[in-house]
């Protein structure tokens, strides 16, 4: 019989922790440092919402399995699992894991070496009853890994963002209680899945859009990729100096480290060079422009003859 469990409101904190009165205990889950997801596990869960929960505001829940190795939780397959859960009331769910249970023993018959490593969600945001269904998956692995998925991406990006359940002690040791911590996770493929995908991208090309247009789109998401990025450096730094967050010395590095790889566009052979560069595209543009327009009157100007002959050829006849 399906697993139907009514439980209590819980407050899911993700990543930044403002409050300074806290630490993580590292037992355990300390050991996964971040999470390959490969794209056919991203394909199954697209299609796994597409045909349960598309135009609504329900979410997909499915199970990931994949191999854990030197801190790294390689997602390799995944499977959707029959899940509901009360809009109104999220504290009540239903997740089937007969239906899990039975489905892992089929997957295992096909290949031994996949365990379950966590669950899926297509969020896009953590809710307040993961902490709750985070447990479940705690029957089959010790530390499972919950992989929200953007299925409706609108920013160029990675579509993931893992989280693991850590516990987290107060320093006068009064409370204790789960929370989820962020990890960081990309996509990684093995050289079956790149040809795959290739061919899939290559079907869904757009015939209609030319090369120039699909450039200059792409540069265009890239650059609305790079203000967001910057947006949110600027936020955290902005938290830090707040007082909101604690500094952390790995983050500042990083981004003094990126601060550092700019060009300086001071040089006097820089800017020449941009010049010189700017220069030959607007030289490229201009002759494009005018053998266009010189086709044109040379068009127009066959298009009169034509008809200045039709005209004279008619009247001839007609005499």
């Amino acid at each position: 019989m399906a697993d139907k469990k009514e439980t209590k409101k819980t407050e899911a904190k993700v990543e930044n922790k403002d409050s300074k009165d806290v630490q993580i205990s590292v037992a355990g889950s300390s050991k996964i440092k971040s999470v390959t997801v490969h794209p056919l596990v991203l394909l199954s869960v697209v299609d796994h919402y597409n045909r349960v929960a598309k135009d609504t505001q329900r979410r997909v829940v499915g199970v990931l399995l994949g191999e854990f190795s030197k801190g790294v939780v390689d997602i390799t397959n995944s499977y959707a699992i029959p899940f509901e859960e009360e809009p109104r009331q999220p504290s009540i769910f239903f997740v089937d894991h007969i239906y899990h249970e039975n489905m892992f023993d089929m997957f295992k018959k096909v290949n031994a070496t996949e365990r379950v490593v966590g669950w899926y969600s297509t969020g896009p945001k953590i809710r307040p009853n993961d902490l709750e269904i985070n447990e479940i998956w705690r029957r089959y692995t010790p530390n499972p890994v919950l992989v929200l998925v953007d299925v409706k991406l609108q920013e160029l990006g990675i579509p993931t963002k893992a989280y693991i359940a850590t516990e987290e002690i107060a320093k006068d040791g009064t409370e204790c209680k789960m929370e989820f911590v962020h990890i960081p996770s990309d996509i990684g493929a093995i050289e079956a899945e790149e040809v795959g995908v290739e061919h899939l991208l290559r079907d869904i090309h757009d015939s209609n859009i030319s090369t120039v247009a699909s450039n200059v789109n792409a540069k265009l998401l890239t650059l609305k990729s790079l203000v967001t990025r910057l947006k949110e450096m600027h936020d955290y730094l902005t938290r830090v100096c707040d007082g909101e967050l604690p500094i952390n010395q790995t983050i500042i590095s990083q981004m003094q480290d990126i601060f550092n790889l700019l060009p300086n566009l001071n040089v006097e052979e820089m800017t020449r060079s941009f010049a010189v560069k700017t220069n030959d595209m607007m030289l490229v543009i201009y002759l494009s422009s005018l053998i266009r327009s010189v086709i044109a009157l040379h068009n127009l100007i066959n298009n009169k003859l034509v008809l200045e002959k039709g005209s004279t050829t008619s009247a001839k006849e007609s005499k």
